[in-house]
C-alpha cells in the first residue's frame, strides 16, 4: 500500500515537472509579421474605391435629364474602377464640402476637377494628371470691342466660380478688376448671360460647351487668348486624396496608367469634349 502511494507520488511529480516543457497551444490568427518591415506586410487588395465629386459643373460632372450623375470626371472614376476590378461608389457633394468630407475620411477620393494650388496642395495629396484643359474668357458677343491686358479690364466685372485656380488666377494676375465670384458655374454662365457680369473667366472646355448649348441661347464668345500658366492650370487634373495618403495615391496612379494605356481616357475624352477650346 505504502509502495502504491509513492509511485504514484512519482508519478505526479514528473508529470509536474513535464507540463512545464509543454505550453497550451494558442490560437493564431495568421503568420507572425511582428519582427518584419513595414513595406514587407503585403496590404490586403482593395475592392472598393469611394469618390466624391460636385454635381454642378458641365461637361466634367452633372446631372443628365434622368438625374443620372454623369460627366467626364464620372466616367474617368468608373473606368478606372472597372480597370482595377473594384466596386466603384461616386457621391455628389457641394463643392464647399468636398475637402472636408475627405479630411473627415467620407471618402478616399475627390474627383471634381480641384486644381493644385498651394491651398490645395496643404490640404490634400493628388495623383498624376488626367486631364488637361486651358482657360479662357467669354463675353457677350455684342460686347464692344476692347483690350484684353490687366489695365483694360482694370474696371470690368469678372464672373468665376469661387475657390478655383481660374479665381485664383484672376487675383494674381487681374488684382485691380472687379472679381465677381459664384459659388457654381451655372451662377456664374447666368451672371454673363442677363449682363451682370462683364466676362466670364474659366475652364475653356465647359465654356465652349455651355455657349454651344440652348442654356446660353447664343450668347456668348470667347475673347482673348487661351491661357495655360504652368502655376494655375499646367499640372493638368488630378484626383485628390487625404493629405499624405501615399496607398491610395498609388491605387489611382495605378488605375490613370492603366486607361490611358489602354486609350480608354482618349474615348471617354473625345465622348465629352468634341469643341475646339483653343
Amino acid at each position: 500500500m505504502n509502495t502504491c502511494r509513492s509511485i504514484i507520488c512519482l508519478l505526479l511529480v514528473v508529470g509536474s515537472v513535464l507540463s512545464g516543457f509543454h505550453k497550451p497551444a494558442t490560437a493564431q490568427s495568421g503568420p507572425d509579421v511582428s519582427g518584419l518591415p513595414e513595406d514587407a506586410i503585403a496590404q490586403p487588395k482593395r475592392t472598393v474605391l469611394r469618390f466624391l465629386t460636385d454635381s454642378d459643373y458641365p461637361p466634367y460632372h452633372y446631372f443628365d435629364e434622368d438625374q443620372v450623375l454623369t460627366g467626364f470626371n464620372v466616367s474617368v472614376a468608373r473606368a478606372i474602377c472597372l480597370e482595377l476590378d473594384v466596386t466603384c461608389e461616386i457621391e455628389p457633394r457641394d463643392w464647399t464640402d468636398l475637402l472636408p468630407a475627405l479630411d473627415r475620411g467620407e471618402a478616399d477620393a475627390v474627383i471634381a476637377s480641384i486644381a493644385k494650388t498651394p491651398d490645395t496642395l496643404e490640404r490634400a495629396s493628388f495623383s498624376i494628371p488626367y486631364h488637361y484643359t486651358p482657360a479662357r474668357f467669354a463675353v457677350d458677343r455684342n460686347t464692344e470691342k476692347f483690350g484684353m491686358t490687366p489695365a483694360d479690364l482694370a474696371t470690368r466685372r469678372i464672373a468665376v466660380v469661387a475657390g478655383t485656380a481660374h479665381e485664383a488666377f484672376l487675383r494674381t494676375y487681374y488684382p485691380d478688376a472687379d472679381i465677381q465670384t459664384f459659388v457654381n458655374a451655372a451662377d456664374a454662365f447666368a451672371a454673363l448671360r442677363l449682363k451682370r457680369s462683364d466676362l466670364l473667366f474659366g475652364d475653356a472646355v465647359s465654356l465652349a460647351i455651355w455657349m454651344n448649348g440652348t442654356n446660353a441661347r447664343g450668347c456668348c464668345i470667347f475673347r482673348g487668348e487661351a491661357y495655360n500658366e504652368p502655376l494655375f492650370f499646367g499640372d493638368g487634373v488630378s484626383i485628390a486624396v487625404r493629405k499624405g495618403n501615399q496607398e491610395i495615391v498609388d491605387v489611382l496612379n495605378d488605375g490613370i496608367s492603366k486607361i490611358r494605356k489602354s486609350r480608354r481616357l482618349e474615348e471617354i475624352f473625345l465622348q465629352y469634349f468634341p469643341i475646339r477650346v483653343y
